[in-house]
């Protein structure tokens, strides 16, 4: 095999699978790109808790060898991928980033892992997040990755160095969890695209829980076509998770180059494009990327959904109280191996009620009812994913999750899919987010508006000036 003249890291998936089947790209090669690559710059980044250079080598010679035997298993194979700290690796340290969990080495692979593997994927290793999916920076184990556009600001959580990895090009996709927005947030802040799909689309078997009914699994990348690649690997029902869903899994990437002139856009400007909360730069924008939106042939029209207020308060004690019932006995046993932010956070959860609770999911019931309601009209929801860009590490504040609005909450609370992607840049070069939502399992729909979107304003070509 030979490798392309480009910069094989800087390929996207699409790109570099093509290449891998026509034999003229080694994933070998590929993958000691992304090895020296890591070795250049995580330094920085701090990406990485977790390198498996010696296991990706071997995973690469082997896809090498059925590509060139004839046994391409497809778009996926022999491509370089890493996973959040919180997917379970069969003999490699799993730790969600805690002293809790700090000398874990689980005995099989998440099921959204194995999927990955069976498509001939190859891991380079385990990336960080803030501790627990919650709390951090700083948590209790790792340092905390750093932001590529630049390394004095977060990157946003929870999955902290699946967003800086995609983002400097240290792997060519990742898999985050998503329970208030740990998916988008990073996406976002990162300037890549990511997506948490609908709740129960992909199987959360093997991936430490925050919240039962909160979490998603889903891919960061750094296209939209990536995520659909990704996605179709990993998609599916699973005997071991009895919340995934047996809904037919279509072809996510069959309909990304269909036009969206039959698209009505609707925007719930009253709660997401509020002066009094946005960032102005980011409301900017977002404003600009719907009027592209619409010059696509789009419908774009404003919408109210009355009880999105409630939408934080409810994801953050449904969340919180969960997250406590799960880590209670270890808060008990071994309160000092935790993190101080997310020990707090944990026994935050504690003090809510079993009427908070259920109030919280009244709410939660309603606004799933008005969301449903609103997609009787219209295709797509529009709006920011942050409401700022990546704050410095001197400044962020680990709690002003729970005294601010939260964009990417509602779409927690309600199931329904919805993915990230760049719309621009502040004028300090810090990325902002575009957040486009669907009905539940309208992916496809979701993942064409995001394509057509992408294509046509190409922020996904700038690179950190790494």
């Amino acid at each position: 095999m030979t490798t392309t003249t480009q910069e094989p890291c800087l390929l996207t998936i699409q790109q570099a699978g093509g290449l891998i089947r026509s034999r003229k790209l080694s994933p070998v090669e590929l993958t000691t790109a992304f090895l020296q690559r890591i070795d250049a710059l995580d330094g920085k980044v701090k990406s990485y808790v977790t390198l498996t250079a010696d296991t990706a080598l071997a995973e690469a010679r082997r896809a090498e060898a059925e590509v060139t035997r004839g046994q391409y298993r497809g778009p996926l194979h022999g491509i370089p991928i890493a996973f959040k700290d919180l997917y379970d690796t069969k003999g490699v340290r799993t730790t969600a980033q805690s002293k809790v969990h700090e000398h874990r080495v689980p005995g099989e692979d998440a099921t959204a892992v194995a999927m990955l593997k069976a498509a001939g994927a190859v891991t380079l290793g385990k990336l960080a997040m803030h501790e627990f999916a919650l709390g951090g920076p700083p948590t209790s184990l790792f340092e905390q990755a750093r932001n590529p556009w630049d390394l004095d600001h977060v990157t946003g959580g929870s999955s902290s160095g699946s967003g800086a990895a995609v983002a400097a090009a240290l792997c060519m996709g990742s898999l985050g969890s998503d329970t208030g927005g740990s998916i988008r947030g990073p996406a976002s802040l990162c300037g890549i695209a990511g997506l948490k799909p609908t709740y129960g689309r992909v199987s959360r078997y093997g991936v430490i829980p925050l919240s039962w009914s909160l979490d998603h699994c889903g891919p960061m990348t750094r296209t939209v076509e990536d995520t659909a690649l990704l996605l179709q690997a990993i998609a599916g029902p699973d005997p071991r998770d009895p919340t995934s869903s047996h809904a037919p899994v279509p072809d996510y990437t069959a309909a990304l180059r269909d036009d969206i002139r039959d698209l009505t856009i609707g925007v719930p400007r009253h709660y997401f494009l509020d002066p009094t909360q946005v960032n102005g730069e980011v409301a900017a924008a977002v404003d600009k990327a719907l009027g592209e939106l619409a010059s696509l042939g789009a419908r774009v029209r404003d919408v109210t959904i009355p009880s999105l207020d409630y939408a934080s308060i409810a994801n953050t004690v449904i969340m919180i109280s969960e997250a406590y019932t799960y880590h209670r006995k270890d808060l008990v046993s071994q309160p000092q191996n935790y993190g101080d932010i997310v020990r707090l956070r944990f026994y935050m959860g504690g003090l809510y009620t079993a009427d908070d609770y259920v109030q919280a999911q009244r709410a939660r019931s309603r606004i799933k009812r008005e969301f449903a309601q609103v997609l009787e009209r219209v295709d797509i929801i529009a709006c920011p994913t942050s409401l700022n860009t990546a704050a410095t590490f001197k400044d962020i504040d680990p709690l002003a999750t729970t005294r601010q609005p939260s964009f990417t909450a509602p779409f927690n609370a309600t199931g329904m899919p919805a993915i990230s992607i760049p719309c621009g840049f502040s004028a300090a070069g810090l990325p902002i987010g575009l957040q486009l939502a669907a009905k539940p399992f309208d992916e496809p729909t979701l993942l064409r508006a995001a394509y057509a979107y992408q294509q046509h304003a190409g922020w996904h070509e700038h690179m950190p000036p790494l």
